[in-house]
């Protein structure tokens, strides 16, 4: 069963001045702090929640037809949450990972393994099994410094066996202790496939363009990515 915020945010409204751009409002007690326009013809949300545990983020992700992701990540960035509200699914982080994500032992350690399970009732139980591990080059993009990070993930079924792969490179930002999405090549049954989803502008309160519904960059350009029920619906980033 969805959170009542999963519901508000699956639900989000849009607010537009007179001949001015059209913004999301997000639900009552929480603040947003950050924008993010990415390559992929997306814009994603990054903002908190009164009476969330401290330490979790939240974030929703927008595209031309609104809105295609919600998830919320804890102090560690371990995927607490993740709503597709297209394909009607919810996932949930299930108690005790074997191996649980460490944002912390990341940036100590320049890499952390995991292996931990999600609980669906729609689709039931997925173990995701991989690494993330830092290259040890930064990059500034709109004035935001990165790390750069490279990464592996497997989604294995209930059976055991393996629903899909993926491989690429993210970007961490320490001071928010969040990742973000940068390239990856996805491995499923329909094939492989790869896809650009870095970020190109970060646009920060009473900045032009914050919480705009509307992505940027990359809407009109055919792309060899996964559609959205393979890649973008099958695999989500660390938020």
């Amino acid at each position: 069963m969805k959170t009542p915020i999963a519901l508000l945010i699956c639900a989000l409204p849009m607010t537009a001045a007179a001949q001015g751009p059209r913004q999301v409002t997000l639900p009552e007690g929480c603040t947003a702090e950050m924008t993010v326009q990415a390559a992929n013809c997306t814009v994603s949300h990054h903002f908190t929640c009164e009476g969330d545990p401290e330490g979790w983020r939240r974030r929703v992700d927008l595209d031309l037809d609104g809105v295609s992701y919600f998830g919320a990540i804890d102090a560690e960035t371990q995927w607490v949450e993740s709503v597709y509200p297209r394909a009607d699914r919810r996932e949930e982080l299930a108690p005790d990972p074997a191996d649980p994500a460490s944002f912390s032992e990341l940036v100590e350690a320049g890499a952390d393994s995991f292996d931990f399970t999600t609980i669906s009732d729609q689709v039931g139980e997925t173990r995701y099994v991989g690494f993330d591990s830092l290259t040890g080059e930064t990059v500034t993009i709109d004035g935001v410094e990165l790390e750069r990070t490279d990464y592996e993930v497997r989604a294995i079924g209930p059976d055991g066996e393996q629903i899909w792969r993926s491989t690429g490179s993210e970007f961490i930002d320490r001071t928010r202790r969040i990742f973000l999405s940068g390239t990856s090549e996805v491995t499923n049954a329909q094939g492989t496939f790869t896809s650009d989803d870095s970020p190109v502008e970060f646009i920060f309160p009473d900045e032009p363009g914050f919480l705009s519904s509307n992505p940027k960059h990359g809407c009109g350009a055919t792309m060899s990515s996964a559609p959205a029920s393979t890649a973008k619906e099958i695999f989500h980033d660390h938020l």
